[in-house]
């Protein structure tokens, strides 16, 4: 891009300007209101849209009566699917409040019907800038009855998305520094969930004996929980994602039967920087084998998981360990990588022995998803991502094998021996004891404030680290003593 940069007036500069500078870019504030939640609810204004596939048919089709409010936020109130359940929601408290607060009934058709009744009643007294289109078409009167069916369930994944979803709004609110959503937003997965069930899959005496899963099989059904049960899955990795994906086995109950295996890999070990997105290892954890501490973790809250920790990269390298008969006892593939050439790897195995896969990554704040069926779609290696432009910090410190990863991994150096290091040592001699109350004030622990001190011994293997380093142990006040200094950091 093209930017336009106004030199100030000499006499502002204090002299004529010559070339170079600093230029700093300033974020101008934006002030945001909000309407209360009764205001809100009964006129929602303008709604997101996530998925405009599931738009009301008028919409898909781009028929006359949508284009006439196409762009406006009528849009996606009266032909969306948010629309759509803001008004199922609605009609959802309406029955509880008929029922002395209970939800209906999972499968029960006439639950439903009273829903989908109370929704087209809430629906006859909008006003025409929030009344939901085309409610009674199958395709949109299906989505009221099917959260009726689901309405007493509270499902795992779901849980997991919309607690992302508000724990980001929470940093929002307290850094003001990101764009938070604006009044509402809605999400549904609804294509996950059957169209009908028999009623013996949801009985009482059927959900009594999904024990823990009661929830899952109300949606599902006895029998689907009884498949996830008895899965055989192969993990690869357990960073980031495979810590989600590892309590999301554990808490849906994925290889818990008699039958069920989950076999997880990962040849990295845990270090600092991995505690604050993959939650399931905590200080103690440092310097061991990240596997082995997730599936401990999730053991611990699911018993019952049939889980193995392996420590091989999967590889040409390991197809010793990962054989043949391996991969054919597989039932599903999920991947939690970090590269591409491991993820090739992997793809062509599920397609050479024709299991799913479930291919997924982030990088940052951005994220991919693939399913992978078997002669049924795409396999991951039938098209190339592009280069990656940042490097996954664990590779960049444990296995940096490319030169962008080893420029990224000397910079990283660079700025905690020169930069942090010494503004940290520089704080502390200007402070003195007021160093340590300031930073309990911004929230820093005890072991973190330590840490600065004297430099985390599972990070530094117990060689001198922090201010220590700095002012006692690698004081150097000589051209000689930085010599060495270096060569014994290099």
């Amino acid at each position: 891009k093209r930017f336009s940069v106004t030199v100030p007036a000499a006499q502002q500069l204090g002299g004529e300007y010559t070339r170079g500078g600093i230029v700093t870019e300033s974020r101008q504030p934006k002030r945001l209101s909000f309407r209360p939640l009764s205001d809100f609810l009964a006129l929602p204004g303008e709604l997101a849209e996530a998925d405009e596939s599931k738009m009301a048919p008028a919409a898909v089709a781009f028929e006359e009566e949508f284009l006439t409010v196409m762009g406006s936020p009528a849009a996606n109130v009266c032909y969306g699917r948010s629309g759509l359940l803001h008004l199922a929601f609605r009609a959802l408290d309406a029955y509880r409040a008929a029922h002395g607060g209970a939800l209906p009934p999972p499968a029960d058709d006439a639950a439903a019907e009273e829903l989908l009744g109370l929704a087209r009643g809430i629906n006859d007294t909008a006003p025409a800038d929030a009344k939901v289109k085309q409610l009674d078409d199958p395709s949109r009167s299906g989505v009221v009855r099917l959260l009726s069916r689901g309405a007493c369930a509270v499902l795992s994944p779901m849980a997991a998305i919309f607690g992302g979803v508000v724990g980001q709004e929470v940093i929002k609110a307290a850094t003001g520094k990101f764009h938070p959503i604006v009044q509402g937003f809605y999400l549904d997965a609804l294509e996950c969930a059957p169209e009908s069930l028999p009623p013996g899959e949801v009985s009482a005496e059927a959900l009594h004996a999904a024990g823990r899963y009661a929830a899952q099989a109300a949606v599902f059904g006895r029998s689907f929980v009884g498949k996830l049960r008895e899965l055989n899955v192969f993990l690869v990795g357990s960073g980031a994602l495979g810590c989600e994906f590892l309590k999301g086995f554990a808490m849906l109950g994925v290889a818990c039967g008699d039958g069920g295996k989950l076999a997880v890999t990962d040849d990295d070990i845990i270090e600092k920087s991995n505690l604050s997105r993959q939650f399931l290892f905590r200080n103690h954890n440092v310097g061991q084998s990240k596997s082995l501490s997730a599936v401990q973790a999730v053991t611990r809250m699911n018993p019952e998981l049939h889980a193995r920790a392996l420590q091989d990269r999967v590889a040409p390298e390991t197809e010793g360990v990962f054989d043949a008969p391996f991969w054919r006892s597989l039932d599903v593939v999920v991947n939690a990588l970090d590269n591409v050439k491991a993820r090739l790897y992997v793809d062509g195995r599920c397609v050479l022995f024709t299991k799913p896969l479930l291919e997924s990554g982030t990088l940052g704040a951005k994220c991919n998803t693939q399913v992978v069926l078997p002669h049924r779609t795409e396999n991951y290696g039938a098209s190339r991502d592009p280069p990656e432009k940042q490097a996954p910090q664990c590779a960049v410190h444990n296995f940096p094998h490319n030169i962008d990863q080893c420029l990224v991994l000397a910079h990283s150096e660079f700025v905690g021996n020169f930069d942090t290091a010494p503004r940290e040592v520089s704080d502390f001699l200007a402070k003195g004891p007021e160093w340590v109350a300031e930073l309990r004030a911004a929230g820093e622990n005890d072991e973190s404030i330590l840490d600065k001190l004297r430099g985390d011994v599972r990070v530094t293997c117990g060689a001198p680290g922090g201010c220590i380093d700095v002012l006692v142990a690698e004081r150097a006040t000589t051209f000689a003593q930085c010599v060495g200094w270096a060569r014994r950091r290099f």
